[in-house]
């Protein structure tokens, strides 16, 4: 139950102002409140969150025992699973007590080494070296996090970029590991994932234009002034983003240029990074590919994954000499089976693709062109390979779980198609994955599309459906972003309270295939909002919960989607938790000045040139459509001052339009924080504590 609202809610100011386009005109009277720099802005931020204090007040100990419990189930001291680059293992530690990790390595027995060591948290590794901790480099800063981390192949330098603002803004540190001395490169303003070149002698890395549009690749030689740092590549069409890597074969640079539709991909001989870019394939409007480079029978190729008259995309072998030449085709298009990426080996390829709503990896072999589907037998699972920076190992490292099996580490031995358990996830508390059950069961929107809903729940409260539960519904719905099974240890303090948790995939998403993306974007993206809608109105009608029990989530993009629904259908929620929303979409989209606005025209459409884009926006805006015939749900909006993809100012007017029109709205500002939210991780559970906290008093177990 909500507190009493004894603390009068802060009242916005209305000033003047009105936007015009295609003839409509606008009253926005908070459009004030995105003066960032402001006074009275920051007094009103503060004033809100005095208010957001005082009204949970009565929800401190439950915070605090839900904040207790996250804690309780986490291995606080522990370590990653190994892996190995060059002639080191490399691995993370966390330390109890500690807010960051510790980033460490110790060397190999020998060149045959492929097994990671098993390491216990209070035994000394023999011959570890700290490389960061991150502890120390955030000392005397609110805000930490690292955007580039990278140790050259020869093992002897480090680099690292951080931020201390939340503004991804990072800045470049070198190291020389085998004396500890910090060289004197620094190297300010740069985007994330700066890395080394192969021979360790220069760094590469991207800078962002005034929208914050990583538009330059630069490269630094080090031991020379930054003033000296050449461009390698600027790409002057505000539609694309740049970013720039080296292959894992060490013979290119490659840059990559993307917009949501459209790619272009460059390669640079890594050898000599002077040399001209050369284009993989010109860039065609609405054709989106990638590439790899391998070596298959001696020949120097390339392996392109792309769209090109295949929706769901296919994988070609091309000459990297000539790269616009023949296409031979290794995987062939298949309608519903949506391959995602490719990473390329000496002796094979691992390709990532989803189907049947569940994400997929498989080996191709590059001698017979047979992809072998590694299988796992939980009906709902996330698996992907990641942490394989070698070109030639005999494994392969593979992060599994599911909505009740923990984070899962695994190695494939690809020779003999074993799969080996590295780790899994400590849960402490006593927790046993056969006491929860996950299902996936689907409803029909309105226009007879068959959306999928995924759910976990605690046996020992019934199988969900047996008769009205607390339910808390998660939705995104953008960009082709598919919400995974995976596992989570804060959601566990949900599900020990009785309350199933849920996932309404909704088109947007890239669950169902590219045509599922197709047709929850542009003019089509109503279809995301109606499918949420039409999943919570199916998990009512089907007995799984009531509008008085079912609270709904969602984040960035998916915040957009809880302002919308809050306004199509109010009736069906208690609660609605927005975090990071992107409520004022139309005043953002419609300023080619602020950060990605001209990117994200692909996405939702140019509604600065297009009238039928601009009303369209307009109709489902949630600012531009709060009801004042409505009895809304609780609404908590959660946001941070420093966040550059979604402006602050976007859940501030929101919240102040909704409070006019008698809407129970908080709004939650961290003043120190990006788009991810507050650092550390002690810092990041409080946050969920306090949510969930709320969260769990909308559904009314606050007490459980």
């Amino acid at each position: 139950m909500a507190s009493p609202q004894t603390t009068p809610a802060p009242i916005a100011q209305r000033r003047a102002h009105t936007r015009v386009h295609h003839g409509d005109a606008f009253d926005d009277p908070y459009e004030w409140l995105r003066a960032k720099d402001d006074e009275a802005v920051i007094a009103h931020l503060e004033a809100e969150n005095a208010y957001t204090d005082a009204r949970a007040a009565h929800l401190g100990e439950l915070r605090e025992r839900v904040f207790q419990e996250i804690k309780g189930r986490t291995l606080e001291t522990d370590l990653s699973v190994p892996t190995r680059r060059g002639d080191w293992w490399y691995y993370g530690r966390t330390v109890e007590g500690s807010q960051y990790g510790i980033q460490c390595r110790a060397p190999i027995a020998s060149p045959d080494d492929w097994t990671p060591p098993v390491l216990s948290p209070h035994t000394e590794v023999a011959g570890e070296q700290v490389l960061l901790d991150g502890n120390v480099e955030a000392e005397g800063h609110d805000f930490f996090a690292l955007g580039s981390f990278d140790v050259s192949r020869d093992g002897t330098r480090l680099l690292y970029g951080v931020d201390v603002a939340g503004d991804e803004r990072y800045t470049v540190r070198v190291r020389d590991l085998s004396t500890g001395e910090q060289l004197p490169d620094v190297i300010p303003g740069t985007f994330s994932g700066a890395e080394f070149s192969p021979d360790g002698a220069s760094i590469v890395y991207t800078t962002v234009d005034d929208a914050w549009r990583p538009d330059t690749l630069w490269r630094h030689v080090v031991g020379t002034p930054v003033d000296d740092d050449t461009p390698l590549f600027h790409e002057p069409d505000e539609r694309f983003w740049l970013g720039g890597g080296f292959t894992r074969s060490g013979a290119y640079l490659e840059i990559a240029l993307g917009s949501s539709i459209t790619s272009e991909v460059l390669l640079v001989p890594a050898s000599d990074l002077s040399a001209a870019p050369r284009v993989v394939w010109p860039r065609r409007e609405s054709v989106e590919y990638s590439v790899d480079h391998a070596v298959v029978d001696e020949r120097d190729v390339l392996l392109v994954l792309h769209n090109d008259g295949a929706l769901d995309f296919e994988l070609v072998e091309v000459d990297a000499a000539d790269p616009q030449g023949e296409r031979r085709v290794l995987v062939a298009h298949t309608p519903g089976r949506r391959l995602l990426g490719v990473d390329c080996f000496r002796d094979w390829a691992v390709l990532d693709y989803r189907r049947d709503g569940l994400a997929r990896t498989g080996i191709l072999s590059y001698s017979s062109g047979e992809v072998r589907e590694l299988e796992f037998d939980e009906p709902l699972y996330a698996v992907g390979a990641s942490g394989n920076p070698e070109w030639a190992p005999p494994l392969i490292r593979l992060g599994y779980a599911s909505f009740v099996t923990p984070g899962t580490v695994y190695d494939y031995d690809v020779a003999s198609r074993e799969l080996h358990l590295r780790k899994r996830q400590p849960v402490l508390g006593g927790y046993e994955a056969a006491d929860y059950a996950q299902a996936r069961v689907w409803a029909t929107a309105r226009d007879g599309a068959r959306v999928p809903i995924s759910l976990v729940w605690k046996r020992s409260f019934g199988d969900a459906g047996e008769s009205p539960r607390p339910l808390h519904l998660y939705g995104y719905g953008s960009y082709e972003h598919s919400i995974e099974p995976g596992f989570s240890v804060p959601r566990l303090s949900e599900l020990d309270r009785g309350v199933v948790f849920a996932v309404a995939h909704v088109r947007g998403g890239g669950e169902l295939g590219r045509q599922w993306y197709e047709d929850g974007k542009l003019l089509n993206k109503r279809n995301t909002f109606t499918d949420f809608v039409d999943c919570a109105r199916h998990l009512v009608e089907a007995g799984y919960t009531t509008p008085a029990q079912l609270v709904a989530e969602g984040g960035s993009a998916g915040g957009l989607l809880m302002g919308a629904v809050a306004n199509l259908a109010p009736e069906l929620f208690a609660g609605i938790l927005a975090g990071v929303p992107f409520v004022d979409a139309l005043t953002t989209i419609l300023d080619p000045s602020l950060p990605l606005t001209v990117i994200e025209w692909d996405e939702w459409g140019d509604p600065l040139h297009d009238a039928d884009v601009y009303a369209y926006m307009k109709s489902y805006s949630p600012y531009e459509n709060v009801r004042t015939d409505a009895a809304y749900p609780r609404i908590l909006a959660v946001t941070s001052l420093n966040d550059t993809r979604v402006l602050y100012v976007e859940p501030a007017k929101w919240v102040a339009r909704l409070r006019e029109v008698g809407a129970d709205a908080l709004l939650k500002c961290e003043m120190v924080a990006g788009h991810g939210g507050v650092s550390g991780r002690y810092n990041s559970w409080k946050e969920r504590a306090f949510e969930l906290a709320w969260l769990l008093d909308v559904l009314g177990v606050a007490q459980a």
